[in-house]
């Protein structure tokens, strides 16, 4: 006769949340309704102490989880944020009743597991980390905007210089908006460097026709791209409060401290970043790996926190991210299946293509030795896996990492092929005999 399982927690309570009602049921009981309002929130809250509630299992429905989550932690109740997936009702059962009733019953057999949900403060953080990658990419749309409106007007200067939102470009753009029209006024408005390697060229792709629709439209977007802007260094300033309250309590890093790596046009404008980074993640600097720059370890913080023991290995690290493939078994059959990328798979593959340019650095042999048998996608995950590997380990043990450098990283990899070989031939039953050894 099978067995039942046993009920770990006869008060086990699974929530169904919707953005205008809260679905209870408390061991897969009659279920009760609550609204989405804040009073409707506090006193769902106060309705689960009186039950003697000390466990919630909840979906990660969009954002409307997040009120309802900072309010039963505070509570003192402990909170399960579920996949959707791992939670699918039974079938002809599809109803917010049926729901949370079905989340209480597997959560009382203790078979549901909650995913990662990072501390307050690094919420905080992660919401302006977010909110300013939104502003840079609705910046980007509007710099297309700008090229789209030049092209109308057969002005070919965004195709000479090498980025129309540098200094140059938007001295040039501005001045074009404003009525000028000379190619060699406009010209000056250039940087020397410019003036002196592509004068003649960006002479030329300043003629144009000069509609005054798509002037409009230059003008237009302008406008955007500068608010938005604007809202970058708001939140530039915000994100800087967060970092110092957060290293506040935390003791300064020990020995001298680096500049750290610059990264790109899009890093935010802090003074003094690296160091509050460096402080923050407990005097270690994992801006040492290739590929980390402080732009990047701030938006990694943002999502994962410093604390990695939440992830056992670095297995469950990668494995979590997305950037290693899982399996589907079914009988004797068993395949592997990509994982979708999650925001920090997505980072480590951003770093992985700024390691890829990289001539002299073992990672970058690596990418290169992978992309010739198996394509570029494969080495880039790989390679991103690679560092998310390293990332862990930083955070984790505090190891620090040491390049070897590409000829260290060749002798590895040939020695590596000619133990292959070796087993290869031992496997025939033949002899491997070196090069030299025949010529004499």
């Amino acid at each position: 006769m099978a067995k039942s399982l046993p009920i770990l927690d006869e008060r086990a309570t699974g929530i169904d949340v919707g953005s205008e009602r809260m679905h209870v049921s408390i061991g897969g009981g009659e279920p009760r309704v609550f609204g989405a309002m804040t009073r409707d929130i506090d006193a769902l809250v106060q309705w689960l102490c009186e039950q003697g509630v000390r466990s919630v299992a909840m979906e990660a429905t969009g954002v409307y989880w997040m009120s309802l989550y900072a309010a039963l932690t505070l509570a003192g109740i402990q909170v399960l944020v579920v996949n959707g997936r791992h939670v699918r009702n039974v079938p002809g059962r599809k109803t917010d009743m049926a729901d949370c009733q079905w989340i209480a019953t597997l959560h009382a057999h203790g078979l549901l597991s909650s995913g990662f949900v990072p501390p307050a403060e690094i919420r905080r953080l992660q919401d302006y980390m977010r909110l300013r990658e939104d502003h840079i990419r609705m910046a980007a749309s509007h710099v297309q905007h700008m090229q789209k409106a030049l092209e109308r007007m057969n002005i070919k200067f965004h195709d000479v210089i090498s980025d129309v939102t540098g200094a140059s470009g938007m001295r040039v753009m501005r001045a074009i908006v404003e009525g000028e029209r000379d190619p060699h006024k406009l010209l000056a408005l250039c940087d020397q460097q410019v003036r002196n390697k592509k004068g003649e060229r960006v002479v030329e792709s300043l003629r144009g026709t000069w509609q005054r629709e798509h002037v409009f439209a230059l003008r237009q977007a302008l406008k955007a791209w500068d608010f938005y802007q604007q809202q970058i260094g708001e939140c530039d300033s915000a994100i800087e409060q967060v970092l110092h309250d957060i290293s506040g309590a935390l003791p300064d890093p020990d020995g001298h401290v680096g500049r750290g790596k610059a990264g790109g046009t899009n890093t935010p404008r802090i003074a003094g970043l690296h160091k509050l980074l460096v402080k923050i993640c407990g005097g270690t600097d994992p801006t040492c790996a290739p590929g980390m720059a402080d732009h990047s370890l701030l938006r990694l913080i943002s999502e994962t926190g410093v604390d990695l023991t939440n992830w056992p290995q670095a297995a469950n690290f990668t494995s979590w991210a997305g950037l290693a493939p899982g399996t589907a078994q079914s009988g004797k059959r068993k395949k592997s299946q990509a994982r979708p990328l999650n925001r920090v798979g997505h980072i480590f593959c951003d770093m992985a293509r700024s390691v890829t340019k990289t001539k002299d650095s073992a990672f970058g042999g690596f990418y290169r030795r992978l992309k010739a048998r198996r394509g570029g996608l494969v080495a880039l995950k790989a390679l991103a896996r690679k560092l998310a590997t390293m990332f862990w380990n930083t955070m984790v043990h505090g190891l620090e990492y040491v390049e070897e450098g590409l000829k260290r990283y060749q002798e590895r990899a040939a020695l590596s092929q000619q133990r292959a070989l070796a087993s290869l031939a031992r496997k025939h039953g033949m002899l491997l005999v070196p090069a030299a050894a025949t010529a004499n």
